[in-house]
């Protein structure tokens, strides 16, 4: 709450008129982090299982199962992860495409160009009645 108090108090000395700030979303941040220790203890007493573990033991079939941990490197943060994606983006290279070389051009007869090629249901859900497609 301090840094929104702190952001009204400088938009307060910019502009006397400038509109208050909109206040944030009970339960956004409650949403996005999940569960807490007693709605996960709710949640397994209603399937059943005495902890997560034994939970996932009952659910994921062993042969799917991975025992060891994951080796991951250590988490990054979102500036250092931004950089090293932009240096490893850096050495991309760009090639010419070859895709299409070749190709002739021909004449598309202009009912298979509309009906086929342009026809609208293939890129829309609109179904015309009857009564339009007639006029």
């Amino acid at each position: 709450m301090l840094v929104r108090e702190r952001m009204e108090a400088e938009t307060q000395t910019e502009s006397n008129s400038a509109p208050p700030l909109p206040e944030p979303t009970p339960g956004f941040a409650h949403r996005h982090i999940g569960p807490d220790a007693a709605e996960t203890q709710a949640m397994l007493e209603a399937v059943g299982q005495p902890s997560m573990g034994a939970f996932i033991e009952a659910v994921v079939p062993g042969a799917i199962r991975q025992e060891e941990a994951l080796k991951l490197p250590e988490a990054l943060s979102e500036t250092d992860a931004l950089a090293r994606l932009r240096a490893m983006s850096g050495r991309n290279q760009i090639h010419r495409s070859y895709i299409g070389m070749g190709f002739a051009g021909c004449i598309v007869p202009p009912v298979i160009q509309r009906n086929l090629l342009e026809n609208p249901g293939w890129y829309t859900q609109y179904t015309p009645y009857q009564s339009e497609i007639s006029q």
